[in-house]
């Protein structure tokens, strides 16, 4: 019997095949559905990119109204989610809420129900926690801007529309990230699509994935001004905290979707703009002296948490509009998986005391 590969993180372990994305981490390039990230977010809305990811993953024919009509769906839960909208971490209060759907065993209607539930419920947790009434969605609406008007009660600007629409395709999907083999993994025992995306949303909680945006938010806010960055950075590294929103497990470059978000959020005219370049040049540059052996630039929560305060949301809810995002992502990935019908089970090597 040869030795297995033995790869802690699973670096270099290839354990599928898909259609819905591919990373590439040197060039610096992702593909989603077929087309160039930069070119995603230009040209399709959040409605036709989640029609292209799921039909990437192998959803029969899906209509771009049914997204509006899965919000309005998942209103009627509302009053039944008990103590969800009462949880203090919007990560928790959606992981919670989501469970309440209820499997049809249809994947593809199921995949529906989520994507259309997660602006429902994460903006009904906002208005809750803050004492006020929860909205219900307006089915006239893009995703984008009914996800703003349910969480904010006004109705968005068409610039901060656009923003968010940019936003949320830039990151509906991204590789074999930790959230998306998650549900792979759950998908490949025979479990259910919601099941799948519960566990996924448990995965994007952890810090190291997808809790970065509020605290990159937190440091521009301490740094204030173009002229603090670089004694602020250096500070932090010598008390041996790590800058907040660069470097990538996968990215050697610039994160493309930084690029995207970059661009997106300029017409919002954000005070944090010129900060948030300020440091990412800071930033790179020390780094670049401090640790040359790895590259470690901007990611994709550098610029979301200035693209995401711009439009209006609050920093707390950061976290859980990336999942109201990669929903349909993680929706695609369950469909693909369910085709290889093949239960996920790696080798581990025992390092332990032999009998």
């Amino acid at each position: 019997m040869t030795n297995p590969i033995t790869s802690s993180g699973l670096e270099g372990i290839v354990v599928a095949e898909t259609r819905i994305s591919d990373v590439d981490g040197e060039a610096g390039r992702l593909v989603i559905a077929g087309h160039e990230v930069e070119r995603l977010a230009a040209t399709h809305t959040y409605e036709q990119a989640v029609v292209a990811v799921l039909a990437a993953g192998g959803a029969r024919s899906i209509a771009e109204l049914q997204l509006a009509a899965a919000r309005v769906a998942a209103f009627e839960l509302v009053p039944r989610l008990g103590d969800a909208l009462g949880q203090p971490d919007a990560m928790d209060a959606l992981r919670t809420s989501l469970g309440h759907l209820r499997p049809t065993g249809d994947d593809t209607a199921d995949a529906l129900a989520a994507i259309g539930a997660a602006p429902v419920f994460v903006a009904a947790w906002h208005r809750t926690r803050t004492g006020a009434a929860p909205i219900g969605p307006d089915a006239s609406l893009s995703h984008a801007a009914d996800y703003l008007r349910m969480t904010t009660g006004t109705v968005p600007s068409a610039a901060a529309v656009k923003a968010l629409d940019a936003y949320l395709v830039t990151v509906i999907d991204h590789g074999l990230n930790a959230s998306t083999f998650t549900a792979r993994v759950i998908t490949s025992t025979a479990s259910d699509l919601i099941s799948a995306v519960v566990g996924a949303v448990g995965a994007l909680k952890g810090p190291l994935h997808g809790g970065a945006p509020g605290p990159v938010l937190d440091m521009l806010d301490a740094i204030g001004e173009p002229a603090v960055a670089e004694p602020w950075l250096l500070a932090e590294l010598a008390a041996g905290r790590r800058i907040m929103g660069m470097g990538h497990r996968v990215y050697r470059v610039r994160d493309p979707r930084a690029a995207v978000l970059e661009t997106a959020v300029r017409p919002l005219a954000s005070r944090r703009l010129e900060l948030a370049r300020a440091v990412e040049s800071a930033a790179s540059k020390i780094l670049r002296e401090r640790k040359p052996d790895r590259p470690l630039a901007a990611n994709v929560e550098f610029y979301t948490a200035v693209l995401l305060d711009a439009v209006g949301l609050p920093r707390e809810q950061f976290a859980a509009t990336f999942a109201v995002s990669r929903t349909a992502g993680w929706a695609a990935h369950v469909l693909e998986q369910r085709r290889t019908g093949r239960l996920i089970r790696p080798a581990s090597r025992y390092i332990g005391k032999l009998p």
